[in-house]
């Protein structure tokens, strides 16, 4: 017990005040996620949306989120990313409320399209405060204590969420719009320039004509690439996987909760130490690498040998393990590549990336599985995902990193 607890208190050791702080900030906005998981059945059960409008209405989200990533990369490069986290906050945080109100389908598209713009634009200019905050022997491990604080505040949301909408539906966005608000608050309280000495960005000396446009960078655009692909399939895991569930193996909602659990779990209370274990030991790319392999695993067991539950379990906690070898250190490999001047645009595709992806994944999965069915979508899946591990091979190969 001894040398468990020695682990555990040396995996959370070594990160600085700030970090901590910033994680905190995010768990609170994101114990407030409540609209987004709920959102198809507040348009088709309380506005009496068809599923085809509804869907829709989440593919303009994330048209907006594409957006909003683009811009706050860019905006985060010139103004700071301190003063972006708090204008995305507030100004999400409003139009959460302004969208409760709305009762029109095209009012709706409009403000939900302008919600993905506001809200998402805070992930680059977040992502670049973490790099600001941590160093190179703590980045990793710093990005993933900001994962563990997305996914406890996300299973938090979630869980209200469901017992609130039974409730009344508006006030889903009421939380949501306040949590946002609440969020700039503490960050301002926390982590302002004027109150906390490390938010400060002190010009950095760098030869402009040496600064690389993360648009120029052939190497990380391949990477953005790559990514796109292994979040396409890894979004499978929220959407066509708990149908096959359902469908295929006949297991019951609980079980098919239980098991969504079981991933956050898991990373909840593993990640920070398996990454303190590996941080530095090897190049990120091959970490990257393997997981991407496990998760194209998880999905051909499907195709590969009959069974229930325990296959399920197996498959399940496979793409776990290659969930945690593989996000925290993607964040390592974008970061290593920007300086202070660039770093809100390596942020900016990073998202744009997984917001895509977010995009694509849902809709065509389902098509591939109404057309040809989920064995074909698992090969396919299985397919890709080991297509992208070549592939970040390939980039440690080119790039020695």
């Amino acid at each position: 017990m001894k040398r468990i607890a020695t682990a555990y208190r040396n995996a959370y050791s070594g990160l600085s005040p700030s970090t901590w702080w910033l994680s905190l900030v995010m768990l609170v906005n994101r114990c407030g996620t409540m609209v987004s998981p709920f959102m198809t059945l507040y348009l088709t059960e309380k506005l009496n949306l068809s599923i085809p409008k509804a869907g829709f209405v989440v593919a303009i989200f994330g048209m907006g989120a594409i957006c909003g990533a683009f811009i706050g990369g860019k905006l985060t490069d010139r103004f700071s990313f301190y003063f972006i986290q708090i204008l995305s906050l507030i100004s999400g945080g409003i139009m959460f409320l302004i969208l409760a109100e709305m009762t029109s389908y095209w009012s709706i598209c409009a403000c939900t399209f302008l919600l993905g713009v506001l809200n998402e634009s805070f992930r680059p200019a977040n992502a670049a405060a973490i790099a600001h905050y941590s160093n190179d022997e703590n980045r990793t491990k710093s990005y993933s204590l900001n994962r563990l604080s997305i996914n406890l505040g996300w299973a938090l949301g979630g869980a209200l969420g469901g017992f609130i909408i039974s409730k009344n539906y508006h006030l889903l966005f009421w939380i949501d719009g306040f949590t946002n608000i609440g969020a700039a608050f503490l960050l301002w309280i926390l982590l302002a320039p004027s109150k906390n000495e490390a938010t400060v960005q002190h010009a950095a000396i760098i030869d402009k004509k040496k600064v690389i446009s993360a648009y120029k960078d052939k190497y990380y655009l391949v990477f953005i690439v790559l990514t796109t692909v292994f979040a396409y399939c890894f979004f499978q895991l929220f959407t066509t996987l708990p149908i096959f569930f359902k469908q295929e193996l006949h297991l019951p909602e609980i079980l098919i909760g239980m098991l969504m659990a079981m991933n956050g779990l898991i990373i909840a209370l593993f990640e920070m130490v398996i990454i303190h274990s590996l941080e530095g030991k090897r190049n990120v790319l091959q970490y990257i690498t393997i997981g991407s392999i496990l998760c194209g695993l998880s999905f051909m067991l499907f195709n590969l040998f009959p069974g229930g539950e325990l296959l399920a379990i197996i498959s399940m906690f496979l793409m776990t393990i290659g969930e945690i070898l593989s996000m925290p250190f993607m964040n390592t490999f974008w970061v290593s590549r920007t300086n202070a001047t660039n770093r809100g645009q390596y942020a900016g595709l990073y998202t744009i990336a997984w917001s895509v992806a977010q995009v694509l994944g849902p809709a065509t999965g389902s098509q591939i599985v109404d057309k040809m069915g989920f064995s074909s979508l698992w090969w396919i899946i299985g397919a890709m995902f080991l297509i992208s591990a070549a592939g970040y091979k390939w980039l440690q190969w080119k790039t020695n990193q």
